[in-house]
């Protein structure tokens, strides 16, 4: 597959913005900074860390799938929190996932996102065999 296949989520700032949840170029799949967006572009999990996080892996891996590759495929992951001292919650939902993947991750602390209400976005990056 050496073509480019892009992904949407339906996300209503996918078109604002100019970006595709994710996109696989050959055996790599990338994909963008996902929030905890709902249906109807609400906020999933309001003050929530935990329920934020879930909710961005499961749009994140709904791409993956939507792309051909699987979590068992993920090779790194990035939780980007507006508060660094609630890791733990998002490590939570993210160790739920990925326990026996193992994936190289990096959590960081961002000064906000484009919606005050988002406190994680995740971004994931895959290689397929």
């Amino acid at each position: 597959m050496d073509h480019r296949q892009i992904v949407s989520s339906g996300s209503p700032l996918e078109p604002q913005i100019g970006f595709s949840r994710a996109v696989r170029k050959g055996s790599h799949v990338v994909v963008a900074g996902t929030a905890p967006i709902g249906d109807g572009g609400t906020t999933v999990g309001k003050g929530d860390v935990y329920a934020q996080t879930v909710r961005c892996l499961d749009i994140a891996e709904a791409a993956l799938k939507e792309a051909g590759a699987s979590l068992g495929d993920v090779v790194r992951t990035r939780l980007m929190l507006t508060d660094v001292t609630r890791w733990k919650e998002a490590a939570r939902a993210h160790g739920e996932r990925f326990a026996s993947v193992r994936p190289a991750c990096t959590v960081v602390e961002v000064s906000r996102f484009i919606d005050p209400e988002w406190l994680v976005e995740v971004e994931i990056d895959a290689v397929l065999d």
